[in-house]
């Protein structure tokens, strides 16, 4: 959660800076909006790849949860096996 606040503030502090930085620039309006429109589609570009990057590590992430969750599940199936056959031992014993 803190780092996706600290992911979208630098993104958003990076967009504003380049486009300050464009509108005071000593250049004529067209040759700016230019700049901003560039600059703007190659920051959507980077945004769109980071997003990528982060569903692409999400699901890698939720895969490996997955995995250990079935390992967990499978650990504790054996563990209340053997104890269901050592109750079962000790029962037959009694009985």
């Amino acid at each position: 959660m803190v780092n996706s606040k600290v992911f979208w503030g630098i993104v958003t502090a990076a967009a504003a800076g380049a486009v300050i930085g464009l509108l005071f620039a000593p250049e004529e309006g067209t040759q700016t909006r230019k700049k901003i429109k560039k600059k703007t589609n190659s920051l959507a570009s980077e945004l769109i790849d980071a997003l990528e990057k982060s569903k692409q590590k999400a699901g890698e992430t939720a895969e490996d949860l997955k995995e250990k969750g079935e390992e967990y599940k499978n650990e504790f199936k054996d563990k209340a096996e053997e104890v269901k056959d050592a109750a079962a031992d000790e029962f037959e014993k009694y009985n």
